[in-house]
């Protein structure tokens, strides 16, 4: 009986197949869109899953500023950084956070909202910062990826 049938075959970084994804944000719910677009990442949604492998798909997020926040978390909801100097603790709010996306400064793709919330669902680790530069997030209908040929999924019948 040959004993390498059994073994269970995993791929490298050569052999990962990524594609690339456009999810549309109009009317969702953040923490759950952000958790759908977690498992994409993290290529959780593929059968050729690997945890210690960047096997993921490239994720675009448009009308990124149309999504949702349930009750009054846009602007009772807190989040906390220190800056590691004494008295530097500071704290932002949602709503705060999706006015600086349209700051002209920042990186195209880039979206601090976005960003602080999929930090939170992504590894800890140089896996996860890797991770983390797949998702392109822009506040209107285009995007510049369309040499790409990325394709459209309804992010409602995503499980």
């Amino acid at each position: 009986m040959d004993t390498l049938s059994y073994k269970t075959p995993t791929l490298n970084p050569a052999q990962v197949e990524k594609e690339w994804v456009v999810i549309d944000a109009t009317d969702q719910v953040l923490g759950r869109l952000c958790a759908k677009v977690a498992k994409i990442l993290r290529g959780k949604n593929k059968p050729t899953y690997s945890p210690n492998e960047e096997c993921g798909d490239n994720v675009i997020i448009i009308n990124a500023e149309k999504c949702v926040l349930t009750g009054k978390k846009m602007t009772d909801r807190e989040y906390l950084s220190y800056t590691g100097y004494p008295g530097g603790q500071r704290s932002t709010t949602p709503e705060v956070l999706l006015k600086k996306s349209f700051n002209k400064h920042l990186k195209p793709g880039y979206n601090p909202l976005y960003i602080k919330v999929m930090k939170g669902m992504l590894p800890k680790n140089r896996l996860g910062r890797r991770l983390i530069e797949n998702m392109h997030v822009y506040n209107g209908p285009s995007h510049p990826h369309e040499a790409q040929n990325p394709k459209v999924i309804d992010i409602n019948n995503f499980k």
